[in-house]
């Protein structure tokens, strides 16, 4: 009890922060409007796009976060022992740690940000023929759209924890106060994973739909099938493939496949499926997937770009990302320091890979491929009417290609 008690403390502070973290708060703020007439040029308006406030503004228009970090989650038993378990963790380099940082992470790869799109395609594109007792009524969309986007966050949460799972191989971990740590976390991310992906089946069966239980189920798939792509470093890290000798279309072709199979599938069949539950077409229903996986393509994009704009030598940066990538196309000879870290991507010199990539076209080339991913995007959302769910989507995309 103590325990929960402690939490709601923590909720309760945390709501006074809300704009920081991202969470809608009730003020009398207007709705930024940002003029989104052609991707090719900025957003016709005299303020920058904002990630944040975009964020924010839009989940006033779906009536409250969406994130399953709400407080029927955050007061469960389950979470309190987790989150109790974890701080017995603070101080090990276990890498659930950094994924717990990244649920509140203020920023573009915000967890939540998940739900909300599934919940503004939902209202952007209505329903047609379903009973009024399914309609939330303030927010304008169905409860079992709702609980379709509660399921995308919860498999796409629990997913990240088990990526966080170490390997304990012979000789790794020496000292056994570290082994221990390592050993603890492994328990502490397996079963936290299974418990969120454990409860998104259970919110999936409760809406009673086949198919999209079939959907999901293939999101899923696609997910673990991605850990299986490409090069993979002795704790599963991945590394670039080898480019064949005709090096054309190497960089896209490689990237959009480890995307699509990571992130693009589970939004892409997540908005197919709300939009299923909303009573459409297989054709309109198949527009929602081309939407989902192009934002979660140019989503990617933006965050691989993110380390090499700011010139943060400090951030971390995967060594699949889009700029390594091309890099690689136009020189191929970046490999000899990147396959330094064929047993350990420690190994690498990242910094030394940094520069590299800042001296040749990757940046560039990625830039150019966010904004081919977002304006896909766009031409979806064109085919709705104009309405404030479809102008808070085209206000995320293009603070998304803020740079």
């Amino acid at each position: 009890m103590s325990v929960n008690k402690s939490i709601l403390t923590m909720f309760r502070r945390s709501s006074a922060l809300c704009n920081r973290y991202s969470f809608a708060c009730a003020d009398s703020r207007p709705v930024m409007i940002y003029s989104y007439k052609n991707y090719g040029t900025k957003a016709a308006t005299s303020q920058k796009p904002d990630w944040n406030r975009a964020v924010s503004e839009a989940e006033k228009i779906v009536g409250y976060p969406t994130s399953f970090l709400s407080l029927r989650w955050l007061l469960s038993d389950e979470i309190a022992n987790v989150a109790l378990h974890l701080r017995k963790l603070v101080g090990s380099n276990h890498p659930l740690l950094k994924t717990a940082k990244s649920l509140i992470y203020n920023g573009r790869n915000n967890m939540q940000a998940w739900g909300l799109i599934v919940l503004l395609i939902s209202k952007a594109a209505g329903h047609i023929n379903v009973d009024d007792m399914e309609e939330d009524k303030a927010a304008g969309v169905l409860h079992s759209q709702r609980a379709l986007a509660e399921v995308t966050e919860m498999i796409r949460t629990g997913h990240l924890v088990h990526k966080g799972l170490v390997n304990m191989q012979p000789g790794v971990y020496p000292e056994p106060a570290e082994m221990n740590d390592m050993t603890f976390g492994n328990k502490i991310a397996l079963l936290s994973g299974d418990y969120l992906l454990g409860n998104s089946s259970a919110e999936l069966a409760a809406l009673r739909n086949q198919e999209l239980v079939e959907l999901m189920s293939s999101a899923i798939r696609d997910l673990a099938e991605a850990e299986f792509i490409g090069r993979r470093d002795s704790q599963n890290n991945p590394l670039p493939s080898v480019p064949p000798a005709d090096r054309t279309d190497y960089a896209v072709n490689e990237w959009t496949l480890r995307n699509v199979l990571s992130a693009g599938a589970l939004l892409g069949k997540s908005c197919k499926g709300t939009l299923k539950l909303g009573g459409h077409s297989k054709d309109i229903q198949e527009l929602g997937y081309n939407f989902g996986k192009h934002l979660a393509l140019a989503w990617q994009a933006c965050l691989d770009l993110s380390p090499f704009i700011n010139k943060d030598r400090s951030t971390p940066f995967s060594l699949c990302s889009a700029p390594i990538m091309f890099h690689i196309e136009h020189d191929p000879s970046i490999l000899i320091e990147i396959d330094k870290g064929l047993e350990s991507v420690a190994n690498v010199d990242y910094g030394k890979v940094f520069d590299i990539v800042v001296s040749g076209p990757g940046i560039e080339l990625t830039k150019k491929l966010q904004h081919e991913h977002s304006q896909r995007a766009m031409e979806v959302l064109n085919v709705f009417e104009e309405s404030d769910a479809r102008t808070a989507l085209s206000n995320i995309i293009a603070a998304m290609g803020d740079f």
